[in-house]
């Protein structure tokens, strides 16, 4: 499979989110009443503006995903154990470790008291599942191995489908936080059953109709999957705009947790692949995925669960905030310390 080539959206990526921040909270500040009314917009607990976005988001994107090809696994199975590891051992657990320690402890008394439990949620939500989406777009800035990245984003879907509810509901609850569970769960149908299974109807349609046919309809889906990340961006900025001013300090310490476990799980991630030989090429991507967080499903899970203007929802959205410029800088330190990690 060849690498892509960057596109303009991938190249100028902290750009366009930087401008959705602002454009977001801007419009959410000049007409506060019809976000309200936005925001009002509910199905079961599930904001309907916020679930269009992200189906419309993340299908074109999980059209990539080729179930079988999980076959490819032994192929480049030390890659995808450590992978593994990282999102599902040490990941979730780490985040409400660090959580734990600097939201309950260390910043308690400059965070307001009765939102430290839902802080403490929505940073469980953030990295309680591995990206799917973004994954291609770090893949292809750090030219990782195509085939690789499929492969794991592929296995990763399979294992959300079972495993995201059960160890958000365990790491909630020895975090001593109540969830509805009918809520949780509809969040899973709702942002990851029923776009995998759509996507990957269309995808077998689709070639069915020939490899031309497919591509050519991903190539005329992805500019609309980009618009709808972009808009989805500006609509959770105008509807924490106001929290965002109002709370600079609260957001910086919500970042420190978020940063951190970015940090660690990507690097520790990368030095464990150069431990077990795995290529460079198969090792970045490794470590960008390990790090990085189904930011989307994340969101539109705190907003279900906990409310729109909860502090568990605030806390994705910072983690939506800090993502990206911070997922490119593991990108540039993969692409420098190749020469490193291909010494002996």
């Amino acid at each position: 499979m060849s690498q892509p080539s960057i596109s303009l959206f991938e190249r100028y990526l902290t750009l366009w989110v930087i401008v959705c921040m602002v454009v977001g909270v801007a419009l959410g500040q000049a007409a506060p009443e019809t976000f309200a009314t936005l925001a009002t917009l509910q199905l079961a607990n599930v904001n309907i503006p916020v679930a269009v976005l992200i189906w419309v988001m993340i299908i074109p994107m999980l059209l990539k995903v080729e179930i079988s090809a999980m076959r490819e696994v032994a192929h480049h199975r030390n890659g995808i154990l450590v992978t593994l590891a990282i999102n599902w051992l040490v990941k979730p657990f780490s985040m409400a470790l660090l959580a734990w320690f600097f939201i309950r402890h260390c910043f308690a008394e400059w965070l307001p008291a009765d939102q430290i439990d839902s802080y403490v949620a929505g940073l469980i939500l953030l990295a309680a599942a591995p990206c799917t989406a973004m994954v291609f777009v770090w893949s292809n800035l750090c030219r990782g191995e195509p085939t690789f990245t499929l492969t794991q984003v592929a296995l990763n879907d399979v294992i959300m489908l079972v495993l995201f509810a059960p160890l958000v509901g365990l790491l909630l609850g020895l975090s001593s936080i109540h969830i509805p569970w009918n809520t949780l769960l509809v969040s899973v149908l709702l942002f990851i059953i029923v776009p995998l299974a759509l996507s990957q109807w269309l995808r077998r349609h689709l070639l069915l109709r020939g490899e031309a046919c497919y591509q050519r309809v991903l190539q005329q889906l992805h500019p609309l999957s980009i618009l709808a990340l972009l808009l989805t961006l500006a609509l959770l900025f105008a509807f924490q705009g106001k929290q965002l001013l109002a709370q600079p300090l609260v957001i910086a310490l919500l970042a420190i947790p978020i940063l951190i476990q970015v940090y660690f799980n990507a690097l520790l991630a990368y030095w464990l692949n150069k431990q077990c030989n795995v290529a460079h090429q198969v090792a970045g991507p490794s470590a960008l995925i390990g790090a990085s967080n189904f930011f989307e499903l994340a969101v539109a899970t705190a907003i279900a669960v906990f409310g729109l203007h909860s502090g568990a929802a605030l806390a994705t959205v910072v983690g939506v905030l800090i993502e990206v410029p911070v997922m490119l800088s593991i990108v540039a330190i993969v692409n420098r310390s190749q020469h490193w990690y291909l010494r002996k």
